[in-house]
């Protein structure tokens, strides 16, 4: 299956320029019609939303134009990678709507025909054996104004270098004692170019070749050999590796004019990666929340991965509406996080069946009610579709309301009930607030009324009588208890660890760390003034036990509802069940940081 993409109001896919790239290639025949994308992630986390906006974005410029997106997992460090993580990163992908059918791939696929190509770079005089500690390639390397120089290694003989990456193979060297470099150009302002490592040892079990292989391939050297065996046209990755992109190219080259790849060869597209105010998506930094027990887990509901996301109730097309709408641009931006919740409300308010809970619960007696009377109210599972029917609340004498559905001195514009207000309950009768009971501290225990019975709501002529206070209930002798978590922002300021004034100025500076040749996967981390958990927003996550109507409390795990004025609620994945509910909150009704926290957008 592979999900259709959003559209403008004529039908057709709103532009940007890789579209507009694909298109062209398209007309010139460059790739012979084709069109193949890739996805590669490394199992060595849980995917989160900036990955989304990747995923959506490969898998959907492949669908759209005849093409296919391979799904390959760059498994070339085995300290981090797991099968959980991959199986993970499966469910992620087929959870947000896309197939990549036969197109399953792994990096450690190609480690045989990897290794035998970096044995051509040696005997081509272009790759050699360095005995350098990481300490002194680091400052051979020179710096971004001054050259590098040579490593005494540099010069050794070609079948000096193929014996040593030989017996590197075959375990005979501790991990670190070697690495094998390309050789191309010291001089390079290009960093990437001055002669990066491309393989090292890791006397370490991996997860699929066993203990086959001691030394693995780094992510540079694999990533675009494996796009072209896999004969990729275009490879989108995000503008951090821009400056790989002269390597990339060089690589492929080289070893197309060997004789060992096929052209056209693959081509690298850069776009800017997801900034996502009030939150992180750094993998140091979410590996930091989790470990340090600031969240509950990698499915916390607070979390931007996508495991977190799906638990807080967001839905895949919310997520590919989101990637769609936000664009793709080759200049750093920050997207408000409210663009993502605005894209939950949007979906939600078309498919979310409304129901009532009392989160804050505060009795209600009608005086004038008989006792041990009930009386069925009907109300409509979605206002905007009369074909989704409606559903039955029973009326009784004791109701729970909203406890700031009451106040004793109301502001002005305050139209909910008060010492001699008259407000509608909803779906009911209009009532008149008499009186409270209080209890020996003073406190609000219940609040009294009488009924109007000639207003029920749905009987003719009861409507001619308005009122302006409209509030929910539920009956005490039929509500359900359940517990519900009210999720909010992860963090109280858009940028976590940043004051005001970096703001400004520091967007689109992170970059990926000049030793990352020799460690995969080094994270990118936005920079930082203080630290980023001193910003953790407390209130990000309540708990109560609210009052909800019998049929919610019946629901199965990931039912999506509305509950009115509140917001839109999920039944929890892992916790919730008929005997105990739990429901959580995946976005209020409308933003309420809106005004607080004007953010960029």
């Amino acid at each position: 299956m592979s999900a259709a993409p959003p559209q403008t109001a004529d039908g057709a896919p709103t532009s940007n320029f890789l579209r507009q790239i694909i298109a062209e290639d398209l007309r010139a025949n460059r790739y012979g019609g084709r069109v193949v994308t890739r996805f590669p992630p490394e199992p060595n986390g849980y995917l989160h939303i900036g990955h989304a906006k990747s995923i959506c974005l490969n898998f959907g410029l492949a669908a759209e134009n005849g093409g296919v997106c391979h799904l390959r997992f760059d498994d070339t460090n085995p300290i981090k990678e797991d099968v959980e993580y991959e199986d993970s990163i499966k469910e992620a992908v087929r959870w947000l709507g896309y197939d990549w059918g036969a197109h399953l791939y792994h990096a450690s696929d190609y480690f045989d025909r990897l290794y035998e190509f970096a044995r051509h770079f040696i005997k081509a005089g272009l790759a050699y054996v360095d005995s350098s500690t990481p300490e002194e390639m680091r400052l051979l390397r020179g710096t971004l104004t001054d050259a590098g120089s040579p490593s005494p290694y540099r010069s050794r003989p070609v079948e000096e270098n193929l014996d040593l990456f030989r017996r590197m193979k075959e375990g005979e060297f501790p991990d670190g004692a070697h690495v094998l470099r390309l050789k191309i150009d010291l001089a390079s302002p290009n960093m990437n170019l001055r002669d990066p490592a491309i393989y090292r040892i890791r006397h370490t079990t991996h997860h699929r070749t066993g203990d086959r292989w001691c030394v693995y391939p780094l992510y540079d050297y694999t990533h675009c050999i494996s796009d072209a065996l896999e004969r990729i046209t275009h490879s989108i990755c995000t503008l951090e590796f821009q400056d790989h992109r002269p390597l990339y190219d060089w690589i492929i080259e080289q070893l197309a004019q060997g004789g060992l790849l096929q052209r056209p060869l693959p081509h690298q597209h850069e776009f800017a990666r997801l900034n996502l105010t009030y939150t992180v998506m750094s993998k140091r930094k979410l590996i930091e929340l989790v470990a340090g027990g600031y969240v509950d887990g990698w499915d916390d509901p607070r979390m931007p991965t996508l495991v977190g996301l799906r638990r807080r109730g967001y839905t895949p097309e919310a997520i590919r509406l989101f990637a769609e709408r936000i664009g793709v641009s080759k200049a750093h931006q920050w997207i408000d996080i409210g663009v993502l919740e605005d894209c939950l409300r949007e979906d939600l308010n078309e498919r979310a069946e409304r129901r009532v809970a009392v989160l804050d619960p505060l009795k209600l007696v009608i005086d004038n009610y008989p006792e041990g009377q009930e009386e069925e109210c009907f109300a409509p599972n979605h206002p905007q579709k009369p074909d989704a029917g409606r559903r039955t609340l029973i009326l009784s004498r004791e109701l729970w309301i909203e406890r700031d559905d009451y106040q004793e001195n109301p502001p002005k514009g305050y139209f909910r009930l008060s010492p001699g207000a008259e407000v509608r309950l909803r779906y009911g009768y209009i009532v008149k607030c008499t009186g409270t009971e209080r209890d020996a501290q003073g406190n609000i225990g219940a609040v009294h009324c009488t009924y109007d019975p000639a207003t029920r709501s749905g009987t003719p002529g009861a409507e001619t009588r308005k009122v302006k206070g409209n509030i929910h209930w539920l009956s005490v002798n039929h509500a359900r208890t359940a517990e519900v978590r009210l999720y909010d922002r992860l963090f109280s300021v858009p940028e976590p660890g940043r004051s005001a004034a970096a703001l400004e100025t520091s967007a689109g500076t992170a970059t990926r760390p000049a030793s990352a040749d020799l460690e995969d996967d080094v994270p990118f981390d936005e920079p930082t003034e203080r630290n980023y958990l001193d910003d953790l927003n407390p209130r990000g996550r309540q708990v109560v036990t609210a009052y909800v109507e019998p049929a919610v409390a019946l629901a199965k795990r990931e039912d999506r509802y509305q509950f009115e004025r509140h917001g839109y609620f999920i039944a929890d994945a892992k916790d919730h069940d008929a005997n105990q509910p739990v429901f959580n909150r995946a976005v209020t009704l409308r933003d309420p940081w809106a005004k607080a926290s004007p953010a960029k957008r």
